[in-house]
């Protein structure tokens, strides 16, 4: 009788743990079967596995095939590179990854590019058209302004998104920049930017055509070294007042004023102040240089992403500007202590003198035409310079990017902007170590000591 009831709970035993293991293998594979974006979850500081709202944007909008061709060795695959594929490949049924070892497909890559492939390096393919990602620009190093270090960065997202906005655009956004004025040529970050935002350049000078093209996305002045005339400035301000689009950098000149082109804003009741703007807050102005102005950010989507993120932006050499109307929205603002140097480039000292004229001012306005128009204009002809953005950790570069896509109607893949990978270190005061070390070495080693001794008399005290 004993033995029969225990060979029955025997078999019962058995059955549940078989039951139990045939849930679990079930379990296991609709979870496998489930999409990345479901059973990844990313707990990274930087969001280094997450995919943002602006790639959503472009992938769901998607009509047509595109193919992301992983161009890796066997065993070699990233596994960042591996979750970010694996996370596109779920968001549509447009997209399909596909593995090409080069040892197996040794010429499989000379179709896209004469460069040297490496490892985890992508192409991505709509019908005729393609763009190679190379895996220096997934993982992007630069050098720091302060020291011989790099820095790197992740920009998967960034770059394989731009890839499939460029391969499915039929018409990319063309960005007209003005010459005839002494207009220095876009520095290479920012250029090199534009371009993997599938945005393309062409010069244009205002003295040989009778209006501004219809094809232009938007007319950026960068940096003259001259005034324009007053026939071109009659031509720019029609063109905002069509509904055209205008992004100006332009500082003081070293020879003369640029009036005519500062007198474009006059309509909107903006004006420009005679001088270079000078700091006297020691906190918003760096390397001991008065000239050299960390501004205020002012409430706007252009430098909302700065100010989540504590960034500054950094102004060199501007001129400064008085709003008196409700067409402008300033973007940097001074303090109360700034006033600009009105002898400019032949001034002989920092030091406020008679006849400079007391601030704040705005350094930087976006102004709405009554109609679509608009413009954006920064007081600083040396707000994208290299050394400048380096210095700012990439917020001019960042600012003056997300001022174009304001304008150019808020491209969703040029709002993407890479992940650092340098360590986050946790900085705590001296006192505070102190303290943590007491605690954690100190006290709490005590308090086990004294539950283990209250345990150990406690079960004295039952067993007698």
């Amino acid at each position: 009788m004993k033995k029969n009831i225990a060979f029955r709970g025997g078999s019962y035993a058995i059955v549940l743990t078989c039951i139990v293991l045939a849930l679990l293998v079930v379990v296991n594979l609709l979870a496998g079967a489930l999409p990345a974006n479901l059973t990844k979850l990313d707990i990274s500081s930087s969001k280094l596995y997450s995919i943002t709202s602006n790639t959503k944007a472009v992938v769901n909008a998607l009509e047509q095939d595109v193919t992301i061709y992983w161009i890796v060795q066997s065993g070699k695959e990233d596994d960042v590179i591996d979750n970010l594929l694996a996370k596109y490949e779920s968001l549509s049924d447009h997209i399909e990854v596909v593995k090409r070892n080069p040892d197996v497909y040794p010429a499989f890559a000379r179709q896209y590019t004469d460069e040297t492939v490496s490892n985890n390096s992508l192409v991505v393919v709509s019908g005729e058209k393609y763009r190679y990602v190379p895996y220096s620009d997934i993982y992007v190093s630069q050098g720091s302004a302060y020291s011989y270090s790099y820095t790197t960065s992740f920009d998967g997202e960034g770059a394989i998104t731009s890839a499939i906005d460029y391969v499915v655009s039929t018409r990319l956004p063309i960005l007209y920049t003005l010459e005839g004025h002494g207009e220095t040529a876009l520095p290479d970050t920012f250029a090199s930017q534009l371009e993997k935002e599938n945005v393309e350049t062409e010069s244009l000078s205002l003295l040989n055509v009778d209006e501004i093209p219809e094809d232009a996305a938007a007319l950026m002045i960068h940096a003259p070294a001259s005034d324009i005339s007053g026939e071109e400035a009659k031509m720019l301000s029609e063109y905002v007042k069509s509904g055209g689009k205008l992004l100006i950098l332009a500082g003081p000149v070293a020879d003369g004023e640029l009036t005519n082109l500062y007198g474009i804003l006059s309509d909107y009741g903006v004006s420009a102040v005679q001088g270079i703007v000078s700091e006297g807050d020691r906190s918003h102005y760096a390397f001991q240089a008065p000239y050299v102005l960390l501004p205020d950010l002012g409430d706007s989507d252009i430098t909302a992403p700065l100010a989540e993120k504590n960034y500054m932006a950094i102004v060199p050499i501007a001129a400064g500007l008085h709003i008196s109307g409700d067409s402008a929205v300033s973007l940097l603002n001074t303090t109360d202590s700034a006033y600009s140097k009105i002898a400019g480039y032949q001034q002989t000292t920092y030091e406020k003198e008679d006849g400079d004229i007391d601030g704040p001012f705005s350094l930087g306005v976006d102004i709405q035409d009554h109609s679509s128009g608009r413009i954006i204009f920064f007081t600083s002809s040396y707000l994208l310079d290299d050394m400048y953005n380096a210095y700012s950790s990439g917020a001019n570069n960042d600012m003056v990017m997300n001022a174009l896509s304001a304008l150019m109607g808020d491209r969703q893949a040029m709002s993407i902007r890479s992940k650092s990978l340098n360590y986050n270190y946790l900085t705590i005061s001296e006192s505070a170590a102190s303290t943590i070390k007491l605690v954690m070495i100190g006290l709490v080693p005590l308090c086990y000591l004294a539950m283990g001794v209250v345990t150990v008399l406690e079960k004295r005290r039952m067993q007698r």
